[in-house]
């Protein structure tokens, strides 16, 4: 059995630069309208998961030791901080682990969005000698061989936001499958005579993308709402931006009634597309993360829907302090995933899960 308080090596002191970066790209990514999120929202103050967490999931993480009493080390690899969610997420992180936890040190990487980078900053990683490695891989398959790795080095490996093809402690995050569903339930609830959709997926060979698109499928069958194209856009604005003007040149007026893209971000420059184009009356854009700055286009009649897909970075840390204490752990650990819309929009006003 590894010993998670002895294995004490050199660390990286990354933290407070990835919280620099993150900042910085989180402000280059997000919408005119999105909100910031201040330090003491994100932290909270108390040591207790988000209020996505369930029942069932707080149950999961309910920590037994001290929290003083944690001593080890957590190397944090995320796929990429140049999007909003990764930018929280390696920020926060460290953020919380020092509220709370004073005896983990965090190491943060940021992948670029490359799965050959990243794979190369989790082997610095193992080198350093870190207790736990919080993942949420660039590609579930890219990635598999340096956890693989972390775990026969004696690391314990916690799968975070997304899963990875191989076995870890812990997989964390919302489901992405029921993710899709609920966004094309929506989708089929207000076009009951059906509807032709367009779809931006989400960095491909991601599992978010692969889930997301197979629960929307799911979601359809047997109605009348047919998907009529379906293109990459990698979870980036600007991405999202330039597909959607190309689908809106491949058709005219009156032949696309939605937009269904796997998240806010390209869900904002499909939005930006269709306004410039002059045709915002005619299509509806549904998506899914809750960012804060989608509620805000929510209660403006701009965005018909997101579904909320919370950050797990509560959830994550109190995860590591588990497993430095050596207490055991789901391997699976489902946070909520909510329907916002006009209808319930206000709710979730000032709390979004994102």
């Amino acid at each position: 059995m590894h010993d998670l308080r002895n294995n004490r090596g050199s660390r990286l002191v990354l933290a407070a630069a990835i919280g620099s970066i993150a900042l910085m790209t989180a402000g280059c990514t997000s919408t005119g309208s999105a909100g910031s999120t201040s330090e003491n929202e994100a932290v909270g103050d108390e040591l207790a998961p988000s209020i996505y967490c369930g029942e069932e999931c707080q149950a999961q993480l309910a920590l037994e030791a001290d929290p003083a009493s944690i001593d080890c080390s957590v190397g944090v690899s995320w796929s990429s901080a140049s999007f909003p969610y990764g930018a929280k997420s390696t920020q926060q992180i460290p953020e919380f682990a020092e509220a709370f936890f004073p005896g983990m040190d965090v190491t943060v990487s940021d992948g670029q969005g490359d799965s050959t980078v990243q794979s190369g900053q989790v082997d610095d990683m193992i080198a350093q000698g870190i207790d736990v490695l919080i993942i949420s891989p660039q590609d579930a398959a890219a990635l598999a061989g340096a956890v693989d790795r972390a775990t026969a080095a004696g690391i314990q490996v916690i799968a975070a936001d997304r899963a990875v093809d191989t076995e870890v402690a812990t997989y964390i995050g919302s489901d992405n499958v029921d993710a899709g569903v609920v966004s094309g339930e929506a989708i089929v609830a207000d076009f009951p005579d059906g509807a032709n959709v367009v779809e931006l997926a989400g960095s491909l060979g991601a599992s978010p993308t692969i889930d997301r698109g197979d629960g929307f499928r799911q979601a359809l069958e047997g109605s009348n709402v047919e998907i009529i194209a379906t293109q990459t856009a990698n979870y980036d604005r600007a991405q999202g931006l330039q597909v959607m003007e190309d689908f809106l040149q491949r058709f005219g007026s009156g032949e696309i009634d939605a937009v269904f893209a796997h998240n806010d971000q390209m869900s904002f420059g499909a939005i930006q597309a269709i306004k410039e184009a002059g045709r915002e009356g005619e299509i509806k854009v549904y998506g899914i993360d809750g960012e804060s700055g989608a509620l805000d286009l929510v209660q403006a009649g701009e965005y018909a829907a997101t579904v909320g897909y919370p950050l797990v970075v509560k959830e994550s840390v109190i995860a590591a302090a588990k497993l430095c204490a050596g207490e055991p752990i789901d391997e699976r650990i489902v946070l909520d995933s909510t329907l916002i819309n006009a209808d319930n929009v206000e709710e979730y006003t000032g709390r979004a899960p994102q």
